[in-house]
C-alpha cells in the first residue's frame, strides 16, 4: 500500500505525494522509528549537557531533603532502609552514567516517590551521587 494524497490528511508524507513522491507504509515506519530514536538520543544528550553543569552542591541539599529517609545519601548517615541502595553503591556501579540517572529520576517508579524534579534538580542530584564514589 503506498502513502497518498486520497488519504484526506494533511501529512507530510500527503505534501511529498502532491510533489510527485511516494513512500511506501514500510518506509514511513522506519522514518518514524528513526524519528524517535535521533528524538531520544538528543534528549539524553541534552540532559548529558545539563549534568556539565549541574551543581552537586544543590542535589546535596535535595539528598538530604527528600532521599535520606530511605538512601544513605552521605558518608556520615548510619541509616537508610535495606530496600534502597546507598547513593555510594550506585555510584560505584560500573555503568554508572550521570546522563542517564537524571533521566531515571525524572520518571516515577513504583518503589520511590514523584518528587516531580525539575531538569536541573535531577541534574544536580544525579551530580551529588556521582560525587559519592
Amino acid at each position: 500500500m503506498r502513502v497518498g494524497a486520497k488519504d484526506g490528511r494533511n501529512t507530510a508524507f500527503n505534501c511529498l505525494v502532491r510533489q510527485g513522491i511516494t513512500i511506501s507504509n514500510e518506509e514511513a515506519g522506519i522514518s518514524m522509528r528513526g524519528i524517535m530514536g535521533l528524538s531520544s538520543l538528543l534528549f539524553v544528550a541534552a540532559l548529558a549537557k545539563g549534568a556539565l553543569a549541574a551543581d552537586a552542591h544543590k542535589g546535596e541539599t535535595l539528598a538530604k531533603r527528600w532521599c535520606a529517609a530511605c538512601h544513605v545519601v552521605a558518608a556520615d548517615q548510619k541509616v537508610g532502609t535495606t530496600q534502597s541502595p546507598a547513593f555510594s553503591t550506585i555510584a560505584r556501579k560500573p555503568d554508572f552514567n550521570e546522563a542517564m540517572l537524571a533521566l531515571f529520576l525524572l520518571n516515577p517508579h513504583p518503589r520511590m516517590p514523584d518528587m516531580n524534579l525539575s531538569r536541573s534538580e535531577a541534574a544536580d542530584l544525579a551530580a551529588y551521587i556521582r560525587m559519592q564514589k
